[in-house]
């Protein structure tokens, strides 16, 4: 069932508006928003995310071990769609970057500054800097919206899934120094290994020798930030020229693009493989 339900998923997010309508995080920031602001709990982190991510987490396991027993689990279908589509990435990234594409087109550098840290919060100081501040933006994006989601739903199931976007709400959008530091560690652990088989399929579709020059000394490195090893891994399995703002520099966010999609068919026909094998 869970290849089904990442196939329907994609279906869904390429011809149909249920994301939108489906990713509420209103009630759910409103609730940290009390908590964080409570006297009694805003200095329990560790309480803060027990109430706002755990309980969650175990209502929905009760609900899938319910369904589960009824009609062969098929009844568990509907949630396990609806949860996968909650936990992808909020937001368009293709939309979101672009203005940022117009901008680069026209080589007009200082639109391009304003519309990255407006649209995207890159901020930068030279071309370098913007072009790839902007190329992280798109692969980390890409990242967290779509591969660590999937491959935490194929992997463990919808509750695993819901747990990493919780914690990514949490850590984006807390107030309290404490939690958000609690969170991003949590949401660090999750990365690890998605973000590492994400590199990994970069070699495959891309510069293998080059991405595994990048491997070899990052793979077991548990201090370099996931947004980091993807941004590298990407861009050398692209084979990225030096960043401009121009044509140039569109291109080399079309060829991450590709770089990403064809990574995101590798991973599919592996899922694909694994459910009719194993």
């Amino acid at each position: 069932m869970s290849f089904l339900v990442l196939l329907l998923a994609v279906w869904i997010e390429k011809f149909s508006a249920l994301r939108q309508r489906v990713q509420h995080d209103a009630p759910w920031l409103n609730q940290l928003a009390r908590l964080e602001s409570n006297p009694r709990t805003a200095t329990r982190p560790w309480w803060m995310l027990t109430l706002t991510v755990l309980l969650p987490l175990l209502v929905l396991a009760l609900i899938l071990v319910i369904l589960d027993s009824v009609a062969y689990g098929w009844l568990a279908l509907p949630i396990h769609l609806l949860v996968l589509i909650y936990s992808l990435g909020r937001g368009n990234v293709k939309a979101n970057l672009g203005a940022f594409r117009d901008a680069c087109r026209r080589g007009d550098r200082e639109a391009a500054v304003l519309v990255a840290e407006r649209d995207l919060g890159v901020q930068a100081e030279n071309e370098e800097q913007l072009l790839g501040g902007v190329q992280t933006y798109l692969l980390w994006q890409v990242y967290q919206s779509f591969f660590a989601v999937i491959f935490w739903y194929f992997l463990l199931g919808p509750v695993a899934a819901l747990a990493y976007r919780l914690l990514a709400l949490a850590s984006e959008h807390g107030k309290t120094p404490e939690l958000v530091e609690r969170a991003t560690q949590l949401r660090h652990a999750f990365d690890w290994v998605p973000v590492r088989l994400l590199a990994a399929s970069f070699a495959l579709v891309g510069n293998f020798v080059a991405v595994s020059r990048v491997m070899l000394s990052e793979l077991l490195n548990w201090n370099i930030s996931a947004s980091t090893l993807i941004a590298r891994a990407g861009c050398v399995a692209g084979e990225v020229p030096a960043p401009s703002v121009g044509v140039e520099g569109v291109n080399s966010l079309d060829v991450l693009w590709e770089l990403l999609i064809r990574a995101a068919i590798v991973w599919y026909a592996g899922f694909a493989l694994w459910t009719l094998f194993v």
